[in-house]
């Protein structure tokens, strides 16, 4: 299993936790992301992999701001104020900042605390949502990692997302919505899960 998926595994199972118990949070995975520290601190990077750190992660997970994971699945920050947030219509600024941070090949998985659902943004776009209360859904987990990898081209865009989920939502897997709108993209995520089954 490649690295991406392994590390995107991990912080899908701790969102999903985390949106269960009503905790909000965003995780960023990727490089070149532009954020400041909304405190100051000093802090040792780990990874996402060490003993413990699942425990750490939603312990810091729970301090505003966003957690930073490089592509080697190392946390190099917390509490990071992503910069020049693009508003999402209807949602605040955690969404905001999981779209921008999504931005150049990153993604921004995000846990509401009010819906109880964990959102996936890549590439700018908002890609799935999870609802974290679906029974047994981690289970799913390994699936809702390798439909990430299928979609990302011809997504829809952010705009008015809310009001189109009903129609342009692909329900896949019970509790989980991929938004797609291009031939392209509904065909890779056809082709993903005849070759899965």
């Amino acid at each position: 299993m490649d690295k991406n998926k392994k590390i995107e595994e991990k912080i899908l199972k701790i969102a999903i936790e985390m949106a269960k118990e009503g905790e909000g949070a965003l995780f960023v995975i990727g490089k070149n992301i532009k954020y400041s520290r909304l405190l100051k601190q000093k802090f040792k990077k780990f990874s996402v992999f060490s003993k413990g750190s699942e425990k750490l992660l939603k312990s810091l997970a729970s301090i505003d701001g966003a957690i930073i994971i490089n592509v080697k699945g190392e946390v190099l920050d917390y509490g990071a104020m992503i910069k020049n947030p693009r508003p999402f219509r209807g949602y605040g600024t955690r969404h905001a900042a999981a779209i921008s941070a999504s931005k150049n090949k990153n993604i921004a998985i995000l846990s509401s605390e009010e819906e109880r659902k964990v959102k996936i943004f890549k590439d700018g776009k908002y890609v799935m949502q999870v609802d974290a209360l679906e029974k047994n859904i981690q289970k799913n987990i390994s699936q809702m990692t390798g439909i990430l990898e299928s979609v990302g081209i011809g997504t829809i865009g952010t705009i008015g997302v809310a009001t189109l989920v009903p129609t342009l939502g692909i329900t896949l897997i019970p509790g989980i919505i991929v938004f797609g709108g291009s031939y392209y993209a509904l065909r890779s995520l056809i082709n993903f899960l005849k070759n899965k089954h």
